[in-house]
């Protein structure tokens, strides 16, 4: 088994000196006696829990409500941070068989102690509003009203306790199992990269880092690579999408959800009718911004049509520059500190206290993401940095997210979290800092149109591409009550999404037809994907606030984080003069990227 380093370690690799987190400040080791301790606890707690408010949560008065939810707080607290560190010792190990055995048996021992406090929402849904009214007239059981709000939004489609007993204890060996195979397959991925004195057997993450190389060769060969690798497994990973979305619909069935992105929606407080508004916009504004932008690309390229490799390709004109982790490590800072001191100070802790880990490797996830833990630790972030100006915008993205993170934390377990919406706020708009600062340190003409250029291309990424990623899950889902889809069906709506997103300046072949099959997305959190282009269009209207010298702009937008999930989007936006309700506020955050097109236009 890897053992869990207890002191931060560095790598060398394209980015310089890369750390490796400590996960020390969860538990030392996968044998800790604090870390089965700690199960044991909640185990025990768990059970007295049960014992002690099962079916009498009807008769309690405001003081006793607010005991029995410290309680829940403090087993649930218990429990996340035993699950955290599984989950984080895990995604920097997916092919270690020991580790993924480990964290398999937590997640069942998990499960065991969370089936015995599992009554405990579902009691709470069942309260009347006079019962509730009259136990919230107590400060401290008022205190959790939004964590209960938040809960109640699913009343309608709570099932009974012994479906949903059924439903949580089952999870392990369907939809998780689902999961984790998805994981450990990609994470074995072997990738052949024909070019150079022999072919090498590349992973996920560092094949698709050569689809945004300098040189077309090396971004075909990665594309070429990518694509058998997928069609070699196309069967499996179709299989594990069916699966998972037939499991979907059935849940959703018994739960009368009225469409598929039904939960989601509930899940990030935000309505039917703004998610629409969000991705309507976004659809019309195809032509004028993904459209046009490529457009613009194939011309600088010197070509009538892009090939799909190229959707990531730097400028012919750029150098390629790599950033060591320290300059990365400075840019983000100084960004982070020039509009707060504070947000600078915290993101500062993430690099002195080891709680990066930023080397690719074999066997790890090959994404990237701030994982909160729980309040009293605090949040880690895993990257794979291979030294590029977009890896240091990933840097300042999930920073953004950890910073949020630290802020909320004082909210407790219970009320921290916040929806996936506005969770993408603090990180968008980090990179948006980030950015700007670089854009304005840039004296070089050729250098800051390369700055912005890959400025437009991230906003496609968060924009643009992950509202087609919403119409393929859309049109995933639409389907598959009818049955399964093959391989090539879904490679056929793949195509069509792709196509109707990027426009007539790309080629497309199909050795691209199988590109959605790694995208976790998909598979982990149907419908999340919208959230990126939520959070980047509130991030540029957000962001066009603070330059018009909002008043007080800075007090409340920390003000807005720290709030972590007691707060609706209405209530968080009002201060800034925002309303994500009006069909304007999309038009507005969309404009803010199409005003950078039409910067890189006067310029060629």
């Amino acid at each position: 088994m890897t053992k869990t380093r207890t002191r931060q370690t560095r790598k060398k690799s394209q980015g310089g000196d890369l750390p490796n987190w400590n996960l020390n400040d969860l538990y030392r080791r996968p044998k800790s006696p604090k870390l089965k301790a700690d199960i044991a606890w909640a185990l025990r707690q768990s059970k007295k829990f049960r014992k002690a408010f099962e079916g009498r949560l009807k008769g309690l008065d405001g003081g006793g409500l607010a005991r029995a939810i410290i309680r829940y707080e403090k087993i649930t607290e218990r429990l996340g941070r035993v699950m955290s560190y599984g989950h984080l010792l895990h995604a920097t190990n997916l092919s270690d068989p020991e580790i993924s055995a480990f964290f398999q048996t937590l997640q069942e021992q998990a499960t065991d102690i969370s089936t015995e406090i599992l009554f405990f929402t579902l009691e709470l849904n069942r309260l009347s509003e006079t019962v509730l009214k009259k136990q919230f007239k107590n400060p401290k059981a008022a205190r959790y009203a939004p964590w209960i709000r938040d809960c109640r939004v699913f009343r309608r489609h709570q099932l009974s306790d012994e479906a949903e007993k059924l439903l949580h204890e089952k999870s392990l060996t369907s939809h998780n199992a689902w999961i984790r195979l998805f994981g450990e397959t990609m994470a074995d991925l072997r990738f052949r990269v024909e070019g150079g004195k022999k072919p090498k057997q590349m992973t996920l993450a560092d094949t698709l880092n050569l689809l945004s190389d300098k040189k077309a060769q090396v971004r075909k060969q990665g594309a070429k690579a990518l694509s058998r690798g997928l069609a070699k497994n196309i069967r499996v990973l179709s299989l594990i999408t069916n699966t998972l979305a037939k499991d979907k619909e059935i849940e959703d069935q018994w739960r009368r959800y009225p469409h598929p992105a039904s939960y989601r929606n509930l899940s990030n407080q935000v309505e039917d009718e703004v998610v629409d508004a969000l991705v309507g916009a976004v659809k019309d504004s195809y032509p004028r911004l993904s459209h046009r932008y490529y457009r613009l690309k194939a011309k600088w390229f010197g070509v009538r049509k892009l090939n799909t490799w190229d959707r990531n390709a730097p400028l012919p004109e750029d150098s390629n520059r790599l950033y060591s982790w320290d300059e990365a490590r400075q840019i983000v800072l100084s960004a982070y500190g020039g509009f707060a001191p504070e947000m600078s100070e915290i993101a500062g802790r993430f690099f002195d206290h080891g709680w990066i880990d930023a080397p690719p490797r074999p066997g790890k996830d090959s994404g990237a993401f701030s994982h909160p833990t729980v309040p009293s630790v605090h949040p880690y972030v895993m990257l794979n940095y291979h030294g590029k100006a977009r890896d240091v915008m990933t840097l300042a993205h999930e920073l953004g997210h950890g910073v949020h993170q630290v802020l909320a934390a004082p909210r407790g377990a219970l009320m921290s979290d916040t929806p996936l919406t506005l969770a993408e706020t603090a990180s968008v708009f980090g990179e948006m800092l980030t950015f700007q600062a670089m854009l304005k340190a840039e004296k070089d003409a050729r250098r800051r149109r390369i700055l912005l250029a890959g400025k437009v291309e991230d906003m496609m990424n968060t924009v643009i591409r992950q509202i087609a990623f919403y119409q393929f899950e859309e049109r995933l889902h639409a389907e598959r009550p009818k049955g399964e889809l093959s391989a090539q069906r879904l490679g056929d709506i793949w195509m069509e999404v792709q196509r109707q997103s990027l426009g007539s300046a790309f080629r497309f072949d199909d050795d691209y037809r199988h590109f959605w099959a790694y995208i976790p997305h998909f598979l982990h959190a149907p419908f999340y994907v919208y959230a990126y282009a939520f959070g980047d269009c509130l991030v540029n209207s957000l962001y066009d606030v603070f330059k018009d010298g909002h008043p007080g702009f800075r007090d409340k937008y920390f003000n807005m984080l720290k709030a972590g999930g007691t707060l609706r989007h209405k209530e968080l936006l009002a201060p800034f003069g925002l309303d994500a309700s009006d069909p304007y506020f999309w038009q507005r955050g969309l404009g803010v990227i199409s005003g950078f097109i039409d910067e890189l236009e006067s310029e060629f």
